[in-house]
């Protein structure tokens, strides 16, 4: 279920960001924003970890910042396999890493609530 969150997160993302920033982030259809979504989601399962291992030291110089970089990285692997989804340049991609990490997290993170007892 967790997944199917995040699918459907990262494609409406993908969609908002695509209407309200056209000149640098294309998204063709909610097809296409489907299909990347699934792409970078099998991106991050595979190759995503090999290269937090291999940038190991940088993320802890940078205070785990650099995984952002990672993420734009993995965005930019996707515009390359998904037709119809393109970035203009890799800023663009890096904004969109932050801002699908900032919205992934606020919305498919369980939150509990102490009740103070």
């Amino acid at each position: 279920m967790r997944f199917l969150a995040r699918l459907a997160t990262t494609m409406l993302v993908f969609l908002v960001i695509g209407a309200l920033f056209p000149n640098g982030f294309r998204v063709d259809n909610w097809l296409t924003a489907v299909g990347a979504a699934l792409v970078l989601a099998i991106l991050n399962t595979i190759i995503k970890p090999i290269l937090v291992l291999l940038t190991l030291p940088l993320t802890i110089l940078t205070f785990g910042l650099f995984t952002i970089i990672i993420n734009a990285v993995m965005l930019e692997l996707t515009a390359d396999l998904v037709g119809g989804f393109d970035f203009a340049s890799f800023g663009w991609a890096f904004l969109t890493a932050i801002i699908l990490s900032v919205v992934n997290t606020i919305l498919t993170t369980d939150v509990y609530m102490d009740s103070g007892r």
